[in-house]
């Protein structure tokens, strides 16, 4: 007999870019865009895990989940780069994409995913996490909301210098 399920929150290595590759396909998918995708894997190797001496431009948070055969999957993911506030005169998390796999879904790893984040924060003295949220995605406006965060209704500007 096998043990229960478990879920593990954990930042992503070099090794792990395929499967975010992977995840970042997938939900873009979800939303019907992956013609959005431009970035690669090799891009975001390079991003995530320099060699040089620069700092990491994001990292992610993934969600191992091992069944109760012992198997371990990839769930989701939570990917974030670190900015700097004038207002606040600090740093700050912004979050990028948070999503769950649908044959994970409900069983609260967006959740755990956002509590990593929020762990992570305070274990580098960081005291605020930003992110979007579409106006018309009432279901996952209630789950922020029900996590303590506040939902600002602004605008998204984009500006493409070519």
């Amino acid at each position: 007999m096998g043990t229960t399920p478990s879920v593990e929150i954990r930042e992503i290595t070099k090794s792990d870019i395929d499967t975010l590759y992977e995840l970042i396909i997938a939900i873009a998918r979800h939303h019907d865009q992956e013609q959005y995708v431009l970035t690669t894997p090799e891009q975001l190797r390079q991003a995530a895990f320099p060699n040089d001496q620069s700092p990491a431009k994001f990292s992610a948070l993934l969600a191992e989940v091992t069944d109760h055969n012992g198997a371990i999957k990839i769930a989701g993911y939570a990917s974030f780069t670190w900015s700097y506030s004038i207002w606040l005169g600090g740093n700050l998390m912004n979050i990028d994409d948070v999503f769950v796999r649908d044959e994970f879904r409900g069983q609260k790893l967006g959740e755990k995913l956002m509590l990593a984040a929020r762990d992570l924060c305070k274990e580098k003295g960081v005291d605020r996490l930003r992110w979007e949220v579409q106006q018309d995605n009432h279901k996952a406006i209630k789950f922020y909301q029900r996590l303590g965060a506040r939902v600002d209704i602004k605008g998204v500007c984009k500006w493409s210098i070519e």
